[in-house]
């Protein structure tokens, strides 16, 4: 086995204490690795080749707490596993800092939020030392820097170049209490994301980044991302785009010149439409109730203020009540003529499709139970069996909707074809009548990023009589954010930004006069959405990011981050990176190769939080049990993916463990360098098989099993040191307890590195290199075979891995132990599984 050896330098005197002190070996190699910088990444001449790890960036709310234990914890095994492999690793930090709850703090506490977040920074970042995380430090970005959002706003304008930053008036998710609007994928069953408030809907002027451009190829290129990404992840981008096929088909409004699209994944059922249903905050809803006799535009006002403060999620709920208001208008069916009565109702949302839909109550539920409630017919047009081959009973009956397959019937020209054949012949016939024509309708709408909060990157954009919407020229950038000192930050529905009139008012960049600038700031996730690029080069001030240290580094190696960000920073990162690729500036379309999603950290079965009395401290459990003895049990706990209850794990055993590791260091005798050939066997055919799966372990984010292995590697090492006839000077001995270091540095670094000094190395172990295996080693001459009795244990039989299935049978039915068992019984049945078991079951 073969150690290389970069990064030497000072190292304090191998001889310390006989007893195991976390805190004394956390305090003595501190310092040290803050002089040797082992992780700096990128070094001009560095020759390794080069992966980069990151770990999602975190908020600085605070210190550091049991998620980013864990966290951190398992970003850093991947990344110290890969330089160990001979990678120039790029593992970057930096802190997500603009954001309501930042500025909420500062607000609670008359403080201004600069001070606040950069307070928290500090905190942070002092603590992630302590924790060893293997950053390099010389690479470290805040988003609230001016020199960061800079190019937040830069990005901003090349998309506004390209038309995909526009700004128009909607209907937008408001939030009560933080009075701000949210994006659709901030709102989380109903409710801000942030603070929990029931959000209701509210219209408004505000910006939006097209996403719904890029629909499709973020669809179709998860292909690239199928088997790296977890499938959890990549189905709820999947759902939350929500593509699907039919047809746009036109629907005359009586008395109204322009038709109105209706989108339906089922254009076969036409015939089976017996109202129209406008969503009742939509425009057309309004429109159509102005020429309503005047108690129904009374009745239409009062019903759409309900509607407006009800949430999404409750308005699509199944069991709730189905509400609408008659607008006394009449659509036709394009199909057959037929003229529909037009409902504004609650269950139909403005932003799906065109706000509007043809109910088909006999074969939709939610239609359904709307015809029930408001007296409306129910036409069956699909022929549904049931498991016995008879038509199930009629809806208007039974009040349960036919939604599944069949033959069409009173459906003129489709009766008897399937669907299939009957959504195309439906989508051929509206085609040729110029009333239709196949579509596809998502899910996904346009990203929301207008902000009415202080603390977020002003949108670049002022707003002159004259000339309209006007780009800030880039030479200007960044537009910074004026000081907090004498505006009320307060939440009220508009920006503090419009109370700074010094910065409000500005001279056109166009013409030169009077013009304003905008007072929105940007949704926080377009910070986050780019920042992988910018630690190329975070100290670059003339441009976003160096594109040649970007095609160096890039596409991101391994992504280490919670699952929460599936959906909103996952799928903006990706429409970015997209967006970027057309721009010219990067060469792939996808920015994260591989994806590990941790779990979360529970005490006593529950998130941890202050409600519940249950919040467990991260300093407090770093100053009980030490650093490394946290970081192992975050690693050993389980599953990366699986959540951990940290009642239910031991640091403690933990923290001990360590102590006996260390103590090997402390007991080897023989010299660095000794050639471990002569070396005990037995012992370094464990210690090559454990090196050799540890690296496959690792990289498929087996974390626990590799610390298991490790354990048994310890304790075997121990065994040999108190044989006498191996004892402490065996070089196979040495070879083991320099590889439970190389092991160790990738979960607790402290004890590492220590008892790599004691052995006799200068630091870092960190940059030991991976052992080198060898693999004759690695054959096994033997393996264990269990015999069992009736399913019970009757022997252990040391055999050949390559024995065959009859040899197995007679050694085991010759076996002494098996034979009393048997006693002089018969046999029924003798199953082999060669090489390791053999099952006798007798007569």
């Amino acid at each position: 086995m073969t150690q290389t050896q970069e990064g030497a330098g000072s190292t304090p005197a191998a001889e310390g204490p006989e007893r195991y002190d976390a805190h004394a070996i956390q305090e003595r190699w501190l310092p040290v690795w803050d002089s040797l910088a082992p992780f700096r990444s990128g070094a001009e001449g560095d020759a390794r080749p080069k992966k980069y790890v990151l770990d999602m960036f975190p908020y600085p709310s605070g210190d550091l707490h049991m998620g980013h234990a864990e966290a951190y914890a398992l970003g850093d095994v991947v990344a110290r596993y890969w330089v160990q492999r001979g990678f120039d690793v790029l593992h970057p930090i930096g802190w997500d800092a603009f954001g309501l709850p930042a500025e909420n703090a500062a607000i609670q506490r008359g403080l201004d939020p600069r001070g606040w977040t950069y307070d928290n920074i500090a905190q942070q970042r002092a603590s992630m030392r302590r924790y060893a995380c293997s950053f390099d430090w010389d690479r470290v970005l805040v988003t609230c820097d001016p020199q960061y959002y800079r190019w937040n706003q830069w990005l901003f304008l090349r998309m506004h170049e390209k038309g995909l930053a526009h700004r128009r008036p909607s209907l937008v998710n408001w939030c009560p209490n933080d009075q701000t609007v949210l994006a659709n994928e901030q709102v989380v069953d109903g409710r801000c994301e942030r603070c929990d408030t029931l959000v209701t809907k509210k219209k408004l002027t505000q910006w939006y980044l097209r996403i719904t451009d890029y629909a499709d190829r973020l669809l179709d290129d998860m292909a690239q991302l199928e088997g790296h990404w977890p499938d959890k992840v990549l189905s709820m981008q999947r759902n939350w785009i929500g593509r699907s096929t039919g047809a746009d088909v036109q629907f005359r409004i009586e008395g109204r010149e322009e038709p109105v699209p209706v989108f339906t994944t089922r254009p076969d059922t036409l015939h089976g439409a017996t109202f129209f249903v406008v969503a009742a905050d939509a425009d057309l809803a309004a429109e159509l109730a102005a020429g309503a006799p005047a108690d129904v535009q009374q009745e239409f006002a009062a019903y759409v203020e309900r509607v407006r403060a009800a949430s999404d999620i409750e308005r699509l709920a199944t069991d709730r009540p189905k509400t609408g208001v008659f607008l006394h208008r009449w659509a036709l069916n394009p199909a057959t003529g037929e003229r529909l009565p037009v409902w504004a109702a609650d269950y139909v949302l403005a932003d799906y499709g065109h706000g509007a839909i043809m109910a088909v109550p006999a074969h939709d539920q939610r239609d359904l139970d709307f015809a029930r409630a408001h007296d409306l017919p129910v036409r069956v047009v699909v022929d549904v069996r049931g498991e016995d081959g008879e038509p199930l009973p009629d809806p208007a009956g039974t009040g349960v909707a036919t939604t599944g397959d069949g033959v069409l019937v009173n459906s003129g020209p489709l009766d008897g074809m399937r669907k299939a054949e009957a959504i195309a012949a439906m989508t051929q016939l509206l085609a040729e009548r110029g009333t239709g024509a196949a579509a596809t309708n998502y899910r996904l709408r346009d990203w929301l990023i207008s902000r009415q909060r202080y603390w977020g990157t002003p949108i670049p954009i002022v707003h002159c009589e004259a000339c309209g919407e006007v780009r800030v020229p880039d030479e200007q950038l960044p537009v910074e954010l004026p000081p907090a000192e004498g505006l009320d930050l307060t939440p009220k529905g508009t920006s503090p930004l419009g109370g700074a009139s010094d910065w409000v008012n500005v001279d056109c960049p166009s013409c030169g006069g009077p013009a304003l600038r905008d007072t929105d700031t940007m949704d926080t996730f377009v910070d986050s959405s780019w920042y992988f690029l910018r630690f190329c080069s975070p100290q670059r001030d003339d441009v976003p990011f160096d594109v040649a240290e970007v095609e160096r580094w890039l596409p991101v190696a391994q992504y280490v981050g919670g699952v929460t960000h599936a959906i909103l920073h996952l799928l903006y990162s990706r429409f970015f990176t997209k967006v970027l690729f057309d721009l010219g500036y990067v060469t792939f379309t996808e920015p994260f190769l591989r994806l590990l999603n941790q779990g979360m950290v529970l005490m006593g079965g529950s998130a941890m939080s202050k409600s519940r009395g249950n919040i467990v401290r991260l300093s407090e459990q770093l100053d009980e049990h030490g650093v490394d003895a946290v970081r192992l049990t975050m690693a050993f706990a389980g599953p990366p993916e699986d959540d951990i209850d940290w009642a239910d794990v031991s640091p403690t055993g933990s923290a001990k463990f360590l102590a006996r590791a260390w103590r090997l260091a402390r007991d080897v005798t023989s010299a660095p360098g000794t050639d471990p050939r002569s070396g005990d066997q037995a012992l370094r055919a464990l210690t090559h098989r454990t090196l050799h799966d540890a690296a496959q372990l690792v990289e498929g984010f087996r974390f626990n099993v590799v610390v298991a292995r490790t354990m048994e590697l310890v304790n075997a090492t121990r065994k040999a040191i108190d044989d006498e006839r191996v004892g402490p000077g065996d070089a196979g001995v040495r070879e083991a307890v320099e590889a439970v270091a190389v092991l160790l540095s990738l979960f607790a670094p402290y004890t590492a590195e220590d008892m790599w000094a004691q052995l006799g190395h200068e630091a870092s172990v960190a940059r030991a290199g991976w052992p080198q295996v060898d693999p004759t080693l690695l054959v096994e001459d033997t393996v264990t075979c269990v015999v069992q009795v009736q399913g019970k244990v009757r022997d252990r039989l040391e055999v050949p891995p390559g024995i065959g299935q009859d040899e197995l049978r007679e050694l085991a039915l010759a076996s002494e132990r098996v034979q009393a068992a048997l006693a002089g019984r018969g046999l029924r049945t003798v199953v082999v599984r060669a090489p390791k078991l053999v099952n006798i079951v007798p007569a």
